[in-house]
């Protein structure tokens, strides 16, 4: 078993990304604790989100602990086959992350327990259903006495009969970057003919702060003002990691004010990823198209082929253009990671993204934030090879060799007291209303916007200039200003 921390303790996010890793050897003393069930442990998208007060009430966090072991799948069941990348270290049977993703943390704040199974990915909903139907009647749960593990070091401990190994995952991580992408070419880019390309990489406070230090400053070899934000805080330094650009307005305030073409940002625990450069913000929708169509020339680890792609419900078409292109397979699958795990294992999906800002690949069986960022550097590199000038501007436009685009933008109304409509229309554009299922209080209504536009003067326009007309008529049907008494959206992006 694996424990990944984020968002509570110093102890877990202030160096190296040091993670422990269970092993039961033999039969324990165990003591049971009697206890009573709650009913609201239900696991969403991602895990169980909660208020930090809910999580500290007396034997709560034990409760969906325990219901997790109780439900953990036998191994070789669905869903949990073995993958390369978690058998590397030693095969698990199943992964803790306490995480509260891209929501704010801290002791007033939001908190979560996430459980991944085997194949590295989150659990499937047949175990997460499992789960809860536990939660619902538990009456115990089972704790063992041992000395207090130190964190800091390095390597195997003993602790009665059970084995705790301590890895540094910012050097397993790099290790896995470097078997992935060419970082000779993207360092020779990054250095070439003057002047070079400025970077700036936010980590927001969240986990990735020694990982950006690791893959830009000492890999890369970039200055260390070309990442900020990288010290890794319990409460993200009193901010919301959420890398979109109402939230990760340092970055875009820092990339506008000092024209550096390429910035990027992830999340809390590193999933979540936003590209932005001077006058030039990329969708996450057509950030995986793009990933996508340069795959193949621009990373090596695709240089075979790639597989088929896909994308969650809410998120635009971009992708499926260049499916169309390349003949690729393509899938749209519910919003949700482990979804797109099903076909990874399956042999049927390569690269794949969601509307929330969440991209990735086969390498791992979550969204990987900075193999994203990473992912862009390669395609800028590999673009200035075929001698596309102006940065991310010249790859955005317009998604290369697909003459099409589609314009796309998702509004936020958060903290709103089923969860999906689409409206779809006969040129092709859709709005989609959607219920977000990873906050931790009230709700937040999505409304993604999106039209189809073969009009290349429109390409490089302001989106939420082009999809006016279209927002209108989302706000009109959806009667959210009436509902909510909000003239505008919370986040904008």
């Amino acid at each position: 078993m694996t424990l990944a921390h984020q968002g509570l303790s110093p102890l877990l996010t202030n160096r190296t990304g040091l993670l422990p890793i269970f092993t039961v050897n033999v039969v324990m003393s165990i003591q049971e604790v009697s206890t009573t069930a709650f009913n609201d442990q239900k696991p969403g998208t991602s895990g169980l989100r909660k208020r930090v007060k809910v999580f500290e009430q007396p034997n709560y966090t034990e409760n969906f602990i325990q219901a997790m072991l109780d439900g953990m799948p036998e191994p070789g069941a669905k869903g949990s086959t073995f993958s390369l990348t978690s058998s590397e270290n030693g095969k698990l049977m199943v992964g803790i992350l306490l995480t509260a993703s891209h929501n704010p943390g801290g002791p007033n704040a939001d908190f979560g327990i996430k459980y991944n199974v085997s194949n590295g990915g989150p659990a499937p909903e047949g175990v997460t259903d499992k789960v809860y139907e536990i939660t619902k009647t538990l009456k115990s749960y089972k704790m063992i006495e041992l000395p207090e593990v130190d964190l800091s070091q390095l390597g195997p401990q003993n602790l009665g009969p059970i084995s705790i190994e301590i890895v540094d995952s910012v050097a397993d991580y790099l290790v896995l970057l470097k078997s992935i992408f060419d970082f000779d070419s993207i360092k020779a880019y990054l250095h070439g003919s003057p002047p070079p390309l400025k970077v700036l990489f936010d980590g927001m406070h969240g986990v990735t702060g020694p990982y950006g230090h690791a893959i830009f400053v000492e890999t890369l070899g970039l200055s260390a003002d070309s990442i900020q934000n990288c010290v890794s805080s319990p409460d993200f330094n009193g901010g919301h990691p959420d890398p979109n650009l109402t939230y990760a307005h340092e970055l875009v305030s820092r990339v506008d004010k000092e024209n550096i073409g390429f910035g990027a940002a992830s999340d809390g625990d590193g999933d979540r990823n936003m590209i932005y450069g001077k006058d030039a913000f990329v969708t996450p929708s057509d950030s995986v198209a793009i990933i996508a169509d340069w795959a193949q020339e621009a990373i090596p680890y695709f240089k075979s082929g790639v597989k088929g792609l896909a994308r969650s419900m809410p998120t635009s078409g971009a992708i499926d253009l260049v499916a169309k292109a390349k003949n690729l397979e393509v899938f749209e699958v519910p919003t949700g990671w482990k979804f797109f795990g099903n076909l990874m294992d399956a042999g049927r999906l390569s690269i794949c993204g969601e509307e929330s800002f969440g991209t990735g690949s086969d390498h791992i069986r979550e969204k990987d934030g900075l193999w994203a960022v990473v992912a862009w550097l390669s395609i800028l590199a590999a673009a200035e090879k075929r001698g596309i000038k102006n940065g991310i501007k010249g790859v955005l436009r317009p998604l290369q060799e697909i003459r099409a685009k589609l314009l796309f933008t998702p509004n936020r109304q958060e903290r709103l007291q089923r969860t999906r409509t689409v409206c779809q229309f006969a040129d092709g554009s859709r709005i989609v209303y959607r219920l977000s299922g990873t906050g931790s209080a009230g709700a937040t209504i999505r409304i993604y916007v999106e039209k189809y536009s073969k009009n290349e003067q429109e390409y490089e326009q302001d989106t939420q200039v082009g999809l006016k007309p279209l927002i209108e008529v989302a706000l009109k049907l959806s009667k959210l200003q009436e509902f909510t008494g909000r003239e505008k959206p919370t986040v904008i992006t």
